[in-house]
Order: structure tokens, then C-alpha cells, then sequence
């Protein structure tokens, strides 16, 4: 029973947890798009960063994605993106399933409204996959890479380089695929000029790798108590045993 208990500690959990909380977070608040002002005004970008209110969610997520990988490995943290990418189209399916389905004539929202919000565009919902399944994977590639490069040393370097490339490509995935490249190719959504493309691409970079830079105690923080849960659990677990090798 201990044995089987131990197996998945409350740490390791906790982690998963945060991480497909966050995702499903910002998969579900996507669809407003938030105006952050800023103190001065930036070439190509202005005085006002547009970005998708699932920005700080989806931050939350490399967050996770690193301290699993650091704790765990690099296959274990692949797995869970990867689950964590399948996952994706059953939050869609559950989702238009109640959008479609017909409702009550006492239901406190309407309808319309309802699909307003959470049926996200298809456009929105393209580049979004597309833009997870590439960042995740290179952040958990990046990370371990630097990690074996630095015989594990500088958790701090590979946190700051694997997240802060990971956003970029996330960014130009996303808002390329969403407001260039389907609609004016495609047909799908509607089309942005390249101009104001750029802008969304720096304006929403720039508060990504600020949020890369803060983040970077919080993993510190996370690893080490995950970690110090663990040596602690390991230490009781011999004096229970009397195994002298484990203490």
C-alpha cells in the first residue's frame, strides 16, 4: 500500500494539476483580447500591448512544464504535453457539444451569448493547437538539452532560455496562423494587415519574456520543495524500514 502511495506524490500531482488547469484556463479565455498599457510608447508596438486574455494562463503552463521536467524528465514532461495536446480537442468536443445542444427557455444565459464566448473561431483554435503542440515540445527539448550541456547546474538559464524561445515561437505561431495566414489565405477569420501583425507579434512577446524572467524564482521554489517533500519522505521511509543505505 505505502509502496503504491509513494508512487505519485503529491508534489508530482500538484504540478500536472497546475498545468492542465492553466491550459484549460486558456483555452476558455482565448477569445478576449486584453489592451495593456504601457509606461512609453514602443516602435512598432505603441503605447498598448494587445494580447489574448489566455496570455497569463498559457505563461502558467511553461511554468509547470519546466519544474515537471526538471523533477521528472524529459520523457515524463513529453507525455504529459503531448496527453495534454489530445486533451485539447476533448475540452472542444465537450464544449460544442453544449453550445449545440439545444437550451432550456429558462436558462439565465442566452444562448447566442454563450457560443459568443466559448466557441472560439476557428482560426483562434488552429493557431492555438499548433502554437502548443510546437512551443511545449521545444521547451521541454531546450530545457534538456541545456541541462546535460550544464551537467545540471544553471536551473536558471535553462528555465530563462527555454521559456523565453518557447513564447516566441508560440507567438509567431499563433498569431501568424490565427491573423494572417488562414484568413487571408484560407478564408478563415478575419484578415489583419501584415503591418498590425508585427505589432501583436512584439507587443505580446515583450510582456511573454517579462513573464519568463519573473517566473524564474517560482520554479527555484517549486523544485526545491518538491524536492525536500521527497529526501523527507525518503528519510521516514527508512528509519520505518531500518534500512541504513536509504537514511
Amino acid at each position: 500500500m505505502n509502496g503504491r502511495r509513494d508512487a505519485l506524490p503529491a508534489g508530482r500531482v500538484a504540478i500536472l494539476a497546475l498545468f492542465v488547469t492553466a491550459l484549460v484556463t486558456a483555452q476558455l479565455t482565448a477569445s478576449k483580447v486584453l489592451a495593456v498599457p504601457l509606461p512609453v510608447a514602443l516602435p512598432r508596438v505603441g503605447a498598448t500591448v494587445s494580447l489574448p486574455g489566455a496570455a497569463l494562463a498559457y505563461a502558467l503552463t511553461f511554468l509547470a512544464s519546466d519544474c515537471y521536467a526538471e523533477l521528472y524528465g524529459r520523457r515524463a514532461a513529453q507525455v504529459m504535453v503531448n496527453v495534454a495536446f489530445v486533451m485539447n480537442f476533448v475540452l472542444l468536443a465537450l464544449v460544442w457539444s453544449t453550445i449545440l445542444a439545444p437550451a432550456s427557455p429558462n436558462s439565465p444565459v442566452d444562448p447566442a451569448q454563450f457560443a459568443a464566448v466559448l466557441g472560439a473561431s476557428t482560426n483562434i483554435v488552429a493557431g492555438s493547437l499548433l502554437a502548443y503542440l510546437v512551443s511545449q515540445n521545444w521547451d521541454v527539448f531546450v530545457f534538456h538539452r541545456l541541462r546535460e550541456a550544464t551537467d545540471g547546474d544553471f536551473l536558471w538559464l535553462r528555465n530563462v532560455v527555454s521559456t523565453g524561445t518557447s513564447q516566441a515561437i508560440d507567438t509567431v505561431i499563433f498569431v501568424g496562423v490565427a491573423f494572417y495566414l488562414l484568413p487571408r489565405y484560407a478564408g478563415i477569420g478575419t484578415p489583419t494587415p501584415w503591418s498590425l501583425v508585427v505589432g501583436l507579434m512584439l507587443g505580446q512577446y515583450l510582456l511573454k519574456l517579462l513573464i519568463a524572467l519573473v517566473d524564474t524564482p517560482f520554479v527555484y521554489a517549486v523544485v526545491g520543495l518538491v524536492r525536500s517533500r521527497a529526501d523527507a519522505a525518503a528519510k521516514a521511509a527508512a528509519a520505518a524500514t531500518g534500512d541504513p543505505e536509504r537514511e
